[in-house]
């Protein structure tokens, strides 16, 4: 009973191919096909639509082309089997275009900082936006802006934006999307330590913001401008980065609150193949609307427990590690599970939000550290407080 489980994830999307471009500069343009940097974005417009056109001298390494700009109520926000908010798009899109374009005068900010909630699809927005407007961007994550030599992760952002940019030279589309910028680089009060790496971080993408065209490594001091790479970042609380940093003019902030319709999208898009209708996505959302959209994801790959469970009891304990092996590496395909029905997916829903509460509630670090405290012959300063003061 083996057939393919839907992913949850970014496996997902179905990336368009790009548009091919008209006149794109550069040597080996015309052999580049598919590749080549989109001609126009929002290429699905609808019937009628007014559009703006505007030059592209001056920037992208010398490109010069022709870019139409829609409404965000013209962009077409379906891509492949999923829902983008139409603001969402419109503000990334924007942001993106701006820093192709040679506005007469404007000082355009390089980072647009995307922040909010966790787990309301920030990341994978901005995927399916990058997959429609055919970008493949450079990517960081928080984990890389720590290391053990001091100065590395500041040095791996100058060399990423510089990979980013040697691709839009060659006529393609490109920007430097960084994840959770504020875990890697932000300060959470006193409970974290602000590292050398970190300061350093700060400092480069100030510098690179200030100075798009002169990125420089170490030992290369060459004055020679390379194209400008918009830089895109996530977080859910930009508060803990410099200052500095998220001022305007450097980076424009975007406050990331899905709306009842935003979410109603998304679900959709996600439970629509498993036949469940708009009408109940909505019921599913207004009855658990202070959950984030990971919360339905996890709601949907709950689904296939008991799926799961009777394939083991079917195939016995004893020989799921020989069934599971033969894959040699590869996930296993397993059948789609049928009549996915409301009350079902609400189930589930309420048993998710008991171990939510369960978590909030239990708070078995407490109960350790106060019998700790009572060996020791510590006191514990209130319930909730894990500060031990010796007698």
């Amino acid at each position: 009973m083996m057939a393919a489980t839907p992913a949850m994830g970014a496996g997902l999307v179905r990336a368009r191919a790009p548009v091919s471009s008209r006149g794109a500069a550069g040597a080996g343009a015309g052999a580049r096909g598919a590749a080549r940097m989109p001609a126009r974005f929002g290429t699905r417009k609808s019937a009628g639509a007014v559009r703006s056109t505007v030059s592209m001298s001056g920037r992208a390494g010398g490109l010069s082309d022709t870019m139409t700009i829609f409404n965000k109520e013209q962009l077409s926000n379906i891509v492949g089997d999923f829902y983008v908010c139409p603001d969402f798009m419109d503000k990334l899109v924007v942001h993106i275009t701006k820093n192709f374009l040679d506005l007469p005068g404007i000082k355009v900010p390089l980072i647009l900082g995307i922040w909010g909630g966790k787990g309301q699809g920030k990341s994978f927005q901005c995927e399916l936006v990058f997959r429609s407007l055919g970008i493949n961007p450079i990517i960081m994550s928080a984990g890389e802006l720590e290391s053990g030599n001091a100065g590395e992760p500041a040095k791996m952002v100058r060399q990423r934006y510089r990979e980013a940019s040697e691709i839009i030279k060659q006529g393609q589309m490109c920007c430097l999307f960084i994840n959770d910028l504020d875990a890697g680089a932000g300060r959470m009060g006193g409970t974290t330590q602000y590292t050398v790496n970190n300061q350093m971080v700060n400092a480069t993408l100030m510098n690179i913001a200030d100075n798009p065209t002169n990125v420089q490594l170490a030992g290369m001091y060459n004055t020679e401008d390379i194209p400008r790479v918009p830089i895109i970042v996530t977080g859910n609380d930009f508060s803990t980065l410099y200052a500095p940093l998220i001022r305007d003019g450097r980076m424009e902030k975007f406050y990331w609150q899905p709306s009842r319709e935003d979410r109603i999208g998304i679900m959709y898009g996600i439970f629509k193949e498993d036949g469940v209708t708009k009408e109940e996505v909505g019921t599913l959302v207004d009855t658990f609307p202070n959950q984030s959209v990971d919360f339905f994801g996890a709601l949907r790959a709950r689904i296939y427990d008991d799926a799961v469970r009777e394939l083991v009891t079917e195939t016995g304990i004893d020989m799921m590690a020989k069934v599971l092996a033969s894959g040699r590496g590869k996930a296993l395909q397993f059948d789609k599970v049928d009549n996915i029905g409301l009350q079902k997916l609400l189930e589930y829903g309420k048993l998710l939000v008991r171990e939510q509460q369960l978590v909030s509630n239990v708070r078995l670090a407490e109960d350790y550290v106060a019998g700790m405290a009572g060996e020791s012959g510590d006191k514990v300063e209130g319930a909730g407080d894990i500060n031990m003061k010796q007698k």
